[in-house]
C-alpha cells in the first residue's frame, strides 16, 4: 500500500511528482505512467474506493476508481491526466518535490498532478456519505493523442457530469478550442540549379500557399469569434524540403495547426486548406499539392446554464470566489467527454502558464482549497 493518509492531497502530490510519468510518445525511452498509476490505484484502494487499472496501451494504464453512493443521486466524474512532458531545460530538479515559499516544485506539479491529487483527496475525504457515485479517472496520454480518455469512453465508463481538474487557478472554464493538424505536400521537379527551364521549385510553391494561409489568418479567421475563446487561428508548425543548394527541390512538406472554435470541425479546416490550394492554383496552374489531415481533436463548450456549470458556480459563490466563466487556453480531455455525452468543464489548481515551463510549481494552499471545493461540489451534485 502507498501509506498516504486518507485525504492527504499534499503528501499524495509529493509522491506523484517524484514518480516520473513522462509520456513515451513525446520522450523516447520514457517509462510512462505505469508507476504513477499503480501508486494512485493502491492509494485509492486503501482509502476505501473500488479502484482498478485499465490498459489504454501496453504498460500504460488508466486508473478508474469509484466511491459508491447509497443510490438515487447523480454521478460525478473527476478526470485528470497522469502523463507529463519532458524535462529538458528545467531550471530546478524535475522530481525531487522541492518546497519553497508554500510551493511544490517539479515537472507535472501544475500540469496536472496538483489537480489529480486534489480530486483524489476530495473523494477520500467524502467517506461515502453520498447518494450518487464519484468516479475518479486518472488517464494516460493527454499530452499527445488522449488514448487514455478515449479508452475510458470506449469501455463505457460514464457519469452524469465531469470536472477535468486542469490548472485553471480555481477559475471556472467551460470552453476551449479544438485543433486540426494538417499537412500540405507540394511537388516539383528536381533539376540542376542552372536548369530553370526544366526545374520546378516545390519550396517556392509552398511559399505561395503560405502567403494565402497568411491572408486567411489575417483577414478571415478574426471574423470567427467565440464569446469566451476569441478568434479561430492557424499557424505554420514546420516546413521541410530541398535537396541541395544547386538543386531544384522536388518536394516540400508544410505542416499547419488550425485552432478551431466551437461550431468548427476538422473537416471544415481541411476544406479551408484545399480551397486555399485551389486559389493558389488559379494563378499557378502547375501547382501540384497533396493535402492530408494528420490528427484532430474537437473544441469543447458547455453552456453557463448547464446543470454542472450552475452547480460549480454555486459552490464558488458560497466560498466567495470569482464565478465569471473564462475560456481555457489549452486543449483538454473535456472535449472527448462532452462528445461522449458527459458535460465536462475545467476547474482545478495550478497555473497553465507554468505548464511545460523551465520552472514549474504549484501552491500548496491552492491544492488544499481545490480539494475542499471539489468535495463540496461532489456533495452538492451527488446528493
Amino acid at each position: 500500500m502507498s501509506g498516504v493518509a486518507r485525504g492527504d492531497g499534499i503528501e499524495l502530490l509529493r509522491r506523484m511528482v517524484r514518480s516520473d510519468s513522462r509520456n513515451p510518445s513525446l520522450v523516447p525511452g520514457a517509462s510512462g505512467e505505469l508507476a504513477l498509476a499503480t501508486l494512485l490505484c493502491e492509494t485509492l484502494t486503501s482509502w476505501g474506493l473500488e479502484a482498478r487499472l485499465q490498459d489504454a496501451a501496453p504498460g500504460r494504464p488508466n486508473v478508474i476508481a469509484t466511491l459508491r453512493g447509497s443510490g438515487g443521486g447523480r454521478s460525478l466524474m473527476l478526470n485528470g491526466h497522469l502523463d507529463a512532458v519532458g524535462v529538458e531545460g528545467m531550471t530546478h530538479p524535475p522530481s525531487d518535490t522541492q518546497e519553497r515559499d508554500g510551493r511544490i516544485y517539479g515537472r507535472g506539479a501544475s500540469d496536472m498532478k496538483g489537480g489529480v491529487a486534489a480530486m483524489c483527496a476530495a473523494a477520500g475525504r467524502l467517506r461515502g456519505n453520498l447518494k450518487g457515485d464519484v468516479v475518479i479517472a486518472g488517464v494516460v496520454d493527454e499530452e499527445w493523442q488522449s488514448i487514455g480518455t478515449s479508452a475510458l469512453i470506449a469501455a463505457g465508463v460514464r457519469a452524469d457530469a465531469a470536472i477535468v481538474t486542469e490548472p485553471t487557478r480555481l477559475r471556472f472554464m467551460p470552453a476551449h478550442k479544438g485543433f486540426a493538424w494538417l499537412q500540405a505536400t507540394t511537388h516539383g521537379r528536381a533539376a540542376h540549379g542552372s536548369r530553370w527551364d526544366i526545374g520546378v521549385d516545390a519550396i517556392r510553391h509552398a511559399g505561395l500557399l503560405l502567403a494565402e494561409l497568411d491572408r486567411i489568418d489575417r483577414d478571415e479567421l478574426p471574423r470567427r469569434q467565440h464569446s469566451l475563446l476569441g478568434r479561430a487561428s492557424l499557424h505554420a508548425s514546420s516546413i521541410e524540403g530541398g535537396i541541395g543548394l544547386s538543386t531544384y527541390p522536388d518536394r516540400c512538406v508544410l505542416r499547419i495547426e488550425r485552432r478551431t472554435i466551437p461550431g468548427e470541425t476538422a473537416d471544415d479546416a481541411l476544406r479551408e486548406l484545399r480551397a486555399a490550394c485551389d486559389r493558389v492554383r488559379g494563378g499557378l496552374p502547375e501547382l501540384r499539392v497533396d493535402v492530408d489531415l494528420l490528427f484532430a481533436q474537437p473544441p469543447s463548450d458547455v453552456t453557463p446554464d448547464a446543470p454542472i456549470a450552475k452547480a460549480l458556480v454555486s459552490v464558488l459563490s458560497a466560498h466567495r470566489l470569482d464565478t465569471t466563466p473564462m475560456g481555457m487556453s489549452a486543449w483538454t480531455d473535456a472535449a472527448l467527454l462532452n462528445a461522449a455525452g458527459i458535460p465536462a468543464v475545467c476547474f482545478g489548481p495550478g497555473d497553465m502558464g507554468l505548464a511545460h515551463a523551465a520552472e514549474e510549481y504549484i501552491d500548496v494552499a491552492e491544492v488544499e482549497r481545490a480539494t475542499d471545493l471539489l468535495a463540496a461540489l461532489a456533495t452538492a451534485w451527488c446528493n
